[in-house]
């Protein structure tokens, strides 16, 4: 009869043990992670929102998306507010968001230990590749929207069709058309794209078609000069600083700016000059 009254006693303590499990893995989760929808069109705004349970001063939310072949398509440093909740925002689509299928968002807070994840569905991109022509490649340098200063180049096995700055990624996207494995050598002005952290040089990042790639680089005071190999069949190379170019939208909006407070200046003097003196 105690055999008995035991092994039921045991029983009933793994099942308790077993209920209660799920509900102690959430009070122990470290950071949380959804998004406002669970699939999106190209487009359409992705809203990206979480909470962190310690707050790490200082200390950035690594947003890593990836795409359902496991390539890379963007990565973000997010900052954590004094109520220990972040957010961020991505359009669905772009040069690495094509496929359809299952994305998945991955969040971590200063290790590896403190990350969760969350999913959303794409349909699929639809856009055409835009036209490279009048995109300003020569054959040694390439103009940037926004900057008028060059990008140097020179490229073995294949032929770099354009280079267009993405400023919410602050990256450059080069398309490239790679007939046999090469090379590419861009010299960058530190104007157009740059990769700092607390005043000094820090990494870029380089994807060739969403895969991190190695790359060699040496660096002066005006520029940073890459050297990035590619297979053959390669399409598009990605760097990605910490800053790149201004689209022009905000170069004009500077100006508007300096014309404003310029005509309101002349129109405060005008009127100093032509009231009467006694």
């Amino acid at each position: 009869m105690k055999a008995h009254l035991t092994v039921f006693t045991l029983s009933a303590i793994l099942i308790v043990s077993i209920g209660m499990a799920p509900a102690f893995g959430q009070i122990q989760n470290s950071i949380v992670v959804t998004t406002d929808k669970s699939s999106y069109s190209e487009g359409e705004t992705i809203l990206v929102t979480g909470e962190v349970r310690d707050l790490y001063s200082g200390t950035p939310v690594s947003v890593i998306v990836k795409a359902p072949n496991g390539n890379l398509v963007s990565i973000a440093q997010v900052t954590v507010g004094v109520d220990k909740k972040f957010s961020t925002e991505i359009t669905a689509g772009g040069a690495l968001m094509k496929a359809e299928g299952s994305y998945t968002i991955t969040v971590q807070y200063g290790t590896e230990n403190r990350s969760a994840e969350a999913t959303f569905e794409f349909g699929g991109s639809t856009m055409t590749p835009p036209s490279t022509g009048g995109s300003g490649v020569t054959d040694k340098t390439v103009a940037i929207e926004g900057s008028t200063d060059l990008i140097g180049y020179t490229i073995t096995g294949g032929k770099l069709l354009s280079i267009m700055p993405d400023v919410e990624a602050n990256s450059l996207i080069v398309s490239i058309d790679a007939t046999s494995d090469g090379s590419l050598t861009l010299t960058i002005p530190r104007s157009v794209l740059d990769a700092t952290m607390n005043g000094e040089d820090d990494d870029f990042f380089v994807l060739i078609d969403g895969e991190e790639v190695d790359f060699e680089e040496t660096t002066s005071a005006t520029n940073r000069v890459l050297t990035i190999a590619f297979p053959a069949g390669a399409e598009e190379i990605e760097i990605i600083g910490t800053f790149v170019v201004p689209e022009f939208g905000t170069i004009a909006a500077m100006i508007l700016a300096v014309a404003i407070i310029s005509i309101i200046a002349v129109s405060a003097k005008s009127r100093l000059s032509i009231m009467p003196r006694y």
